[in-house]
């Protein structure tokens, strides 16, 4: 059996690198109503195909597709990637010279949520991109109605930028997202 590849670990949290054999966590959690909600949304429950396709696709040059692992148990997703030149526009970054890097998670077992645990691993995801990737800032793009996202968030150091008019389709119309980021 292969050992799972591990990006980092603090305390009880881990990251691992996406595995094949997590196609039915996936699943699972893509399609929970409460994960949903906030994350692809309730119109779009995923299957394996639907999963296979999104997560197992072409990976954009530095991009890690991971499993937020706590006290060994899978709980969630998490990715992060250097901005491409479309996000580089579109957020605003032409003149600026450093390294943007955008991150995406969920937790997906709700037992797991309210209890901390999004704030540690955005802090300890924050602290890998900069000390083993070079970023100079973080960015991620989170729907303006997601307040207990943007709590976690700013707990962890991100300001909100901008305000994205219709930037994202989620349960049937164009939602507004805030442009948050994290200065190293």
């Amino acid at each position: 059996m292969v050992q799972a590849v591990v990006l980092f670990q603090e305390q009880e949290l881990s990251i691992r690198q996406l595995e094949r054999g997590d196609v039915d966590l996936l699943v699972k959690w893509l399609s929970d109503p409460a994960v949903l909600m906030y994350y692809e949304g309730r119109d779009r429950p995923h299957n394996t195909e639907m999963v296979v396709e999104s997560f197992f696709g072409d990976q954009g040059s530095g991009e890690a597709r991971c499993i937020i692992q706590y006290e060994s148990k899978d709980i969630g997703y998490i990715q992060f990637y250097p901005i491409d030149e479309e996000e580089i526009q579109k957020y605003g970054y032409e003149s600026y010279h450093g390294q943007v890097y955008g991150m995406d998670q969920f937790i997906g077992e709700t037992d797991y949520w309210n209890r901390g645990i999004g704030t540690r691993l955005v802090r300890a995801t924050v602290e890998y991109l900069i000390a083993h990737k070079g970023a100079t800032k973080i960015v991620m793009d989170p729907q303006v109605r997601n307040e207990r996202a943007l709590r976690v968030y700013e707990k962890a150091g991100f300001s909100k930028k901008k305000r994205l008019e219709k930037h994202e389709w989620h349960e049937g119309e164009m939602r507004d997202c805030w442009l948050i980021e994290y200065d190293a």
